[in-house]
């Protein structure tokens, strides 16, 4: 769970606007409920990315590939720290979408990801990009994953 979130509302306008605000050092923790997926995520400990696979009613929705810093254990849990920029995959693997591009350029412009984060970060792509293509990690049983379901009969996990 992070100790820090910049919220603006919504939208790209007020997600630069966050991101201006996380500059300033204007952060806030505010509550939120998870609603309309479920979600597996696969977090490679010193990785610079986490894979997300996000399931509806009706199955996977997508594959999701969000760029971080490495995890980060804390006597609450785990932090870390999102990089901006995203890549999305079809349940099937065969289209991929980067997203948020022009946040990333944003906040490389604002110094909060520093030229040595940035060349993590482009290595990083380069890396899920080798996943995808060549069906490793999570993506080596994408069929598989894409048939899992949640069991109501387990119990739901909290912070302790």
């Amino acid at each position: 769970m992070p100790r820090s979130v910049a919220r603006a509302g919504h939208g790209h306008a007020s997600h630069t606007g966050a991101l201006d605000a996380l500059v300033e050092g204007e952060r806030a923790l505010v509550p939120g409920v998870w609603r309309d997926t479920e979600l597996l995520l696969w977090k490679p400990p010193t990785a610079w990315f986490s894979i997300n696979a996000f399931f509806t009613a009706a199955g996977l929705r997508n594959w999701y590939v969000n760029f971080e810093h490495p995890a980060r254990r804390t006597d609450d849990g785990f932090d870390t720290f999102d990089l901006a920029v995203d890549l999305v995959i079809d349940p099937d693997l065969t289209t991929l979408t980067w997203k948020d591009e022009d946040e990333y350029a944003h906040v490389r412009r604002l110094g909060i990801v520093t030229d040595a984060e940035h060349r993590c970060v482009e290595l990083a792509r380069s890396q899920a990009l080798a996943l995808i293509e060549d069906r490793a990690g999570p993506f080596a049983q994408a069929d598989r994953w894409s048939a899992w379901r949640w069991d109501p009969v387990w119990a739901v996990p909290g912070l302790s």
